[in-house]
């Protein structure tokens, strides 16, 4: 076998070709586009890259063959946000072959290694972990915009190398509308709890406008870093320059009636980003996005082939947690499916296993789990004590508020 560092644009090609070949008539899996993929990549396209570094490998056997690609990379902003310094991998893909996977496994370690690293989660990716983070283990569907898909193999290669279980994210789904087109009830305790709220002075809620996009962005941002600074102990704050990007870059399927925001006397407390399901479109793109899937795309959007809903993220201030404010918003988007025969379905995705609170919430719409993911760690300095993300928070809550 051969790994070498992708380099030219003939491996880069095959960066990108090589998983359309690995999946071929998997009726599951969506080709990501080929541009967003270089993006993460592109000095230009992902600020991370000025603050880290990235690398991309390509393996071939003896007969010259890809059988595995990965990428590794170092955030240099979050890289000391751990108990250890932390790199990632990603974009791995590999045949069945567990030597073939244990050659990738170790050009990542050496590399994060020579820099530093301590350890390495993955798969991870180099960006927001709200898109292409973790591997699926549980749940072979077709994945929503942003979720990973991979082969079951993979998991058993993860394990054997030495990867251990860093955090469980959980997917759930909910019917919006039956077969026979008609619109679901949300829980009747849900209903109970936004009228009540929506009745009490200073509550108002608002969806997004490209129009005011400036002023939804700080809002977002503010609630934001409120909401997860709690989760992380040295959390990195949302930057409002990249949501003003990924808005940007996301504008053409945004439906502005998905996103919502609830304020308290005008101070923004919470906020609920849905966005329709690409994947249902990307499908039939095998990657590409030239002039004649561009043209196609319009017409997917315009007669309304996305019928599906990921939730992206969302957030609620510290003080207004418990008051149902989440009821509220949901009860607002409740009204927007009524409207919008179209959607059909909804994924709430994903909730960390150490998010006992957001679990509660999904499961009290009446949504199920459907899908499991792990981000994994590796500690390349073995003598480091591994610890599971939740008892890392458990312990940082408790020396923050002196709670056992």
């Amino acid at each position: 076998m051969q790994i070498s560092v992708v380099n030219t644009p003939d491996e880069r090609r095959e960066f990108l070709n090589f998983p359309k070949r690995l999946y071929m008539g998997d009726p599951f899996w969506v080709c990501p586009l080929d541009a967003q993929t270089e993006d993460i990549f592109n000095r230009e396209k992902n600020y991370l890259l000025r603050k880290g570094e990235a690398v991309r490998w390509i393996l071939k056997d003896e007969e010259g063959r890809t059988i595995g690609r990965m990428a590794a990379f170092i955030d240099g902003t979050r890289v000391s946000a751990n108990r250890q310094p932390t790199g990632g991998i990603g974009f791995f893909e590999v045949t069945g072959n567990r030597e073939a996977a244990f050659t990738l496994f170790d050009a990542g370690r050496d590399w994060l290694a020579e820099r530093g690293m301590e350890a390495m989660d993955g798969p991870v990716n180099f960006g927001e972990n709200d898109n292409n983070w973790g591997l699926l283990v549980e749940g072979f569907m077709q994945q929503g915009f942003g979720m990973p898909y991979n082969k079951k193999y993979y998991k058993d290669f993860f394990e054997e190398y030495g990867f251990r279980n860093y955090f469980e994210q959980y997917s759930y789904h909910r019917t919006v509308r039956g077969p026979d087109g008609r619109l679901e009830q949300f829980p009747e305790r849900i209903m109970k709890i936004a009228g009540w709220l929506s009745m009490r002075p200073g509550y108002s809620f608002r969806h997004f406008l490209f129009s005011e996009k400036d002023k939804f962005v700080n809002d977002l941002v503010q609630i934001y870093n409120s909401a997860w600074a709690v989760f992380k102990k040295d959390f990195t704050p949302l930057d409002p320059a990249f949501l003003q990007e990924t808005f940007s870059k996301t504008k053409a399927i945004i439906d502005e009636d998905l996103i919502w925001f609830a304020y308290h006397n005008e101070r923004p407390i919470a906020f609920f980003l849905l966005l329709p399901d690409l994947n249902q479109i990307i499908k039939h793109f095998n990657g590409r996005l030239h002039l004649w899937n561009k043209i196609r795309f319009v017409w997917y959007r315009s007669t309304h082939k996305m019928t599906r809903m990921r939730a992206v993220a969302g957030g609620v201030d510290p003080s207004y947690q418990n008051s149902g404010v989440e009821s509220a918003i949901f009860y607002n988007l409740y009204e927007v499916f009524r409207k919008k025969p179209w959607y059909n379905e909804l994924e709430l995705s994903w909730v960390g296993d150490f998010n006992p609170k957001m679990t509660a919430i999904y499961e009290a719409l009446g949504a199920h789990r459907a899908k499991t993911h792990i981000t994994y760690r590796y500690l390349i300095n073995n003598k480091l004590e591994f610890i599971r993300y939740r008892d890392e928070l458990a312990e940082w809550i408790q020396q923050v508020t002196g709670e056992k």
